[in-house]
């Protein structure tokens, strides 16, 4: 057999390796649910919600916000703002005949970026549990009440929840984070998951830790702190939220590369944590560094070789493992796959993922973030 045929095939088992073993040990373990002990619970709990020019949607968040099924005399609104349109009035007029739940509004006299605002936000966050959330997201009712629920069990710290609904119709998006919603079910039995998700949150005031002001995953970040102090961080599945994404392959880059550049960056960061933490650094960090460090890079070398591989064999005809992945992408991106809809979700993960690593080898990597006006759409 070619050599460079072998190499090909050698890459891919290499690759493959980590995600059959980690298909394995969930079929093993068979994780469904929260892992917390949870109990019901009605601690006092502020709402922090960061915002950039959120006038055409602002309302209907504050409005979703005051309908959670909690008692809105427990509840303050923490919102820190960096708009330079009329975002804060909107805020001020929306509170305005209301006794709660509470507003505390912290106006920032310049953009510093979502870290810095953040931690601001926290450490003005008056209440037992603090909840983040994005304006640009939607939260079903009983959200709140299963965070607290969670939050009960003495041994966790922070929770979060998945993306039951992405709005738009994304079905790229949908297959990943049907995908990623597995993995971090796992990953909470084992021990605690690593990605937060900005549109729900919650976190025991007590736990949190200031967050790097040049952090572009500020929520894993603040999750991953919490664990290292010693408390699980987990996903339960019964905490739901909604938020839009892209599926054309042009248009989840920005948002899925500056999401990728956060996360590797934080990986990076907190590489001492390998090895520690229980089954957290043994088993969910390493498998992290896999997926987002490791195999991006393993697999273009692999399509590398293996268009390498037929062009030694077939000639010409080598071509056809760069035209089959483009014919993958093209038909992926329109959502025409099928099942194999969620296939090319990961992949798509893994370009991001790719395309971040090289951003970062560059020196880019901004903290500031800029609002989507076509995804802004789906929440007027």
């Amino acid at each position: 057999m070619n050599a460079l045929v072998v190499a090909a095939l050698a890459l891919l088992a290499v690759a493959a390796a980590p995600y059959v073993a980690y298909l394995s040990l969930y079929a093993w373990i068979r994780p469904s649910g929260s892992p917390a002990a949870k109990e019901a619970a009605e601690p006092t709990v502020s709402v922090v919600l960061p915002t950039y020019n959120e006038s055409r949607i602002v309302e209907g968040k504050l409005a979703g916000i005051c309908d959670w099924d909690y008692p809105a005399e427990k509840m303050e609104v923490v919102v820190v703002d960096s708009s330079d349109d009329e975002t804060p009035d909107l805020i001020r007029d929306f509170f305005e005949w209301r006794e709660s739940p509470s507003l505390h509004l912290i106006e920032e006299k310049e953009r510093r970026g979502l870290a810095p605002a953040l931690n601001d936000a926290y450490a003005a966050a008056q209440n037992e549990v603090v909840v983040k959330t994005d304006c640009d997201s939607e939260v079903a009712d009983d959200a709140l009440r299963q965070a607290v629920a969670n939050l009960a069990d003495p041994d966790v710290g922070a929770v979060t929840g998945r993306n039951a609904d992405v709005l738009g119709g994304s079905d790229v998006e949908a297959g990943y984070r049907g995908v990623q919603g597995h993995i971090q079910a796992l990953e909470s039995h084992l021990d605690s998951t690593l990605i937060f998700h900005g549109p729900f949150s919650a976190f025991e005031n007590d736990e949190i830790r200031p967050i790097d002001p040049d952090s572009i995953a500020d929520d894993t970040e603040l999750a991953l702190k919490i664990r290292r102090g010693g408390k699980r961080v987990l996903f339960d599945p019964a905490i739901r939220y909604m938020e839009a994404a892209h599926s054309a392959f042009g248009k989840r880059r920005k948002q899925k590369d500056r999401r990728a550049m956060g996360l590797i960056r934080l990986l990076v960061q907190h590489r001492d944590a390998l090895g520690g933490y229980g089954r957290y650094g043994r088993l969910v960090l390493p498998f992290n560094w896999w997926f987002m460090i490791v195999s991006p890079w393993l697999l273009a070398v692999t399509l590398v070789v293996a268009t390498a591989a037929g062009g030694s064999v077939a000639g010409v005809g080598g071509l056809a493992v760069p035209v089959a992945v483009g014919a993958f992408v093209v038909l992926g991106s329109r959502e025409l796959l099928g099942p194999a809809q969620a296939l090319y979700a990961l992949f798509d993960t893994q370009v991001s993922l790719l395309r971040a690593s090289v951003k970062l080898l560059r020196g880019e990597g901004s903290a500031m973030w800029d609002v989507d006006a076509e995804l802004r759409e789906v929440y007027e």
